[in-house]
């Protein structure tokens, strides 16, 4: 997973500049089969880095524009007719890497689509249900400033994403290594040039890699102390799931064969700790007006909670 990091990092280098961390979340979710929500003002690459990322993992792209008149039916495949028969016609979710862009522009019906998508890995059309590709990935954008028109996702369908990602502007120096790359007009001249490190095959046996990473009895009571000291803060109204803790210790396990390791450290979890729980916790109002955020928590968490050594 180390050497794989590498090349996929040296390929996306090549048209997105400054984004390593949203990378690594992109391949850790990719390693054990998640999801990955990521939010960030227009013209900060998501796109770019999800066709990348595509590319380099050697995986199908699909993208899906969501919009507020999007039907389950555009997103995930229709019955047509052909000739004299009724013939299924699979929609953009039959790939395996979906940009789901602009996420919470879309009503709660065509959400609810992806939501089995993403949770049972199949779409189900006129009751019957089809499976997707594997790996299935789904990588959803949302801007964090427009809100008008906008239909946020219920708490249920932000725990099935194993990470938010909030990507931001690159410095100085990265927006200046931005200007300086090859462009065919506006868009990137190098996207081509994005070369595959692996494959759907090589992904899925790198999963199960990571599935045998060792996880000690200390790791594993330092994760569930996370998760469960976040449903007793005062601040918080609505804690980390059981859910996440499936997650926290998942995304701490590719961290660690990404790193090198066949070991989890209580490192990683802490790594893995923001970006796994700051969708998962709802602060209270009164703490909100007081600008206390869901980071806030996590990090008021891990200070909290006694690491293992």
């Amino acid at each position: 997973m180390k050497e794989v990091r590498e090349k996929v990092h040296a390929e996306v280098a090549k048209v997105v500049v400054g984004q390593t961390p949203t990378v690594d979340a992109m391949l850790a979710a990719a390693a054990v089969g998640g999801h990955v929500l990521l939010e960030g003002v227009p013209g900060t690459a998501k796109t770019l880095l999800a066709q990348a990322v595509a590319r380099a993992l050697g995986l199908t792209f699909a993208r899906a524009q969501f919009t507020p008149d999007m039907l389950p039916s555009d997103l995930t495949g229709t019955m047509t007719l052909r000739g004299h028969d009724l013939v299924f016609r699979r929609g953009p979710v039959f790939t395996q890497l979906l940009l789901a862009d602009e996420i919470n522009r879309t009503p709660p019906k065509t959400q609810a689509a992806l939501l089995e998508a993403m949770s049972e890995g199949q779409v189900s059309v006129d009751g019957v249900s089809h499976p997707l590709p594997k790996p299935f990935l789904v990588v959803a954008t949302q801007n964090p400033i427009e809100y008008e028109g906008t239909y946020p996702l219920p708490e249920a369908q932000l725990d099935r994403f194993l990470m938010k990602i909030e990507v931001g502007y690159p410095n100085e120096d990265q927006e200046r290594d931005m200007l300086r790359m090859e462009r065919d007009g506006l868009a990137p001249a190098t996207l081509s040039k994005v070369e595959a490190v692996t494959d759907a095959d090589g992904l899925l046996t790198r999963r199960r890699l990571v599935e045998t990473t060792t996880v000690s009895d200390e790791v594993v009571s330092y994760v569930t102390s996370i998760t469960r000291r976040s449903r007793d803060l005062p601040s918080v109204e609505l804690g980390a799931s059981p859910r996440s803790s499936v997650h926290l210790l998942a995304a701490a396990k590719a961290i660690a064969r990404m790193s090198g390791r066949d070991f989890v450290t209580p490192d990683d979890v802490a790594r893995m700790a923001v970006p796994v729980l700051r969708h998962r916790i709802l602060v209270r109002p009164e703490a909100e007006l007081d600008g206390y955020t869901p980071d806030d928590a996590v990090r008021a968490v891990l200070a909290a909670v006694e690491v293992p050594r």
